[in-house]
């Protein structure tokens, strides 16, 4: 649990389950972001990947700790990283008629989902999965480090990670800083913004926005310290759910199941030993912990088909969609 708070409030994702369909980005978008200097920002965001993520090769762009627990700053986002918001011409193409197509009114170079569904390798054993990101609200969160001003904070009530608008004078500090660069620098405010998981929602009983809209059911909401509970279950007691890059040394919230995958195919077309999705570049998002997630899994899978329990297997299929929240 996270130094300093009473609770850590935490999400789980299994990236088994995860169609990229973009629903949990639309319920975050429309709700948080869609205005008001917010247009580029994208609180939640669904990569593919292997990609080049949101914004643009952020993995490469530093911030978090180092093993000793130093502060490292990294470079802050460009523009172009994030993609420049464009319009398109819907009053000539959908009002009047006069032009039959939708054209952005600037020429796009970049842009969130600008690589979807690219993936890397040759066919037949070409493959991508879609890995969803918010912010981590980490135990050990840069951003709050990088802070010069203290106006980012942990709520003590849940530790979810937010800015003191009033005490903000947007020094950037905690965009270098955040190594998974999950914090903005809204322009016309002059101030950082991120993602508030959903606080309002929160306080009422109601799950995160991007967690009661998604479609494939593949998120899980609750307490790290709730033993009954989901995040719990999968975190630590059967060990499934891993963070993203546990290297950077913030700790993370937010926890994925990773993605199992069919085998490759050899030359002859028979299933080779060795999995489509490499484990060796699962290991490099989420750790030395994936293969023995899969050992578990798979031991799991086979209790099920067996007709036997399994506790994990149930959760993981998530019969019933209000009972993957624990917000109390």
């Amino acid at each position: 649990m996270a130094t300093g708070v009473k609770r850590q409030l935490s999400m789980v994702m299994d990236l088994n389950k995860c169609i990229g369909c973009h629903t949990c980005t639309s319920a975050c978008k429309m709700q948080w972001t869609n205005r008001n200097g917010r247009e580029y920002m994208y609180w939640n965001n669904v990569e593919t990947q292997p990609g080049r993520g949101y914004p643009r090769d952020y993995e490469s762009m530093g911030g978090g700790f180092d093993e000793a627990g130093n502060l490292k700053i990294g470079r802050e986002p460009s523009a172009e990283d994030y993609g420049i918001p464009w319009e398109y011409n819907f009053e000539e193409s959908l009002m009047t008629g006069t032009d039959p197509w939708m054209r952005p009114n600037v020429k796009p170079t970049w842009g969130a989902n600008w690589d979807e569904d690219e993936g890397t390798g040759d066919y037949p054993n070409s493959y991508y999965f879609y890995l969803p990101r918010i912010c981590n609200h980490c135990d050990d969160p840069a951003c709050l480090a990088a802070c010069s001003r203290n106006a980012i904070y942990k709520r003590q009530e849940d530790g979810i990670v937010l800015v003191d608008q009033e005490r903000c004078r947007g020094y950037r500090y905690c965009v270098t800083a955040c190594p998974y660069k999950k914090v903005y620098f809204n322009e016309r405010i002059s101030k950082s913004e991120k993602c508030i998981f959903c606080y309002p929602r929160i306080e009422k009983g109601l799950a995160m926005a991007c967690a009661r809209q998604c479609v494939g059911r593949i998120r899980w909401v609750g307490y790290r310290d709730d033993e009954a509970g989901p995040i719990h279950l999968l975190v630590d007691k059967y060990k499934v759910a891993l963070p993203l890059h546990p290297e950077w040394g913030t700790k993370p919230n937010v926890f994925y199941v990773p993605p199992t995958s069919p085998p490759k195919f050899g030359a002859n077309g028979s299933a080779e030993s060795e999995s489509r999705i490499p484990v060796t570049y699962l290991e490099e998002l989420f750790g030395d912990g994936v293969r023995g997630a899969f050992e578990t899994i798979a031991a799991e899978r086979a209790k099920k088909a067996n007709g036997e329990a399994s506790e994990l297997m149930d959760t993981l299929i998530g019969f019933k969609h209000h009972e993957m929240f624990k917000l109390s």
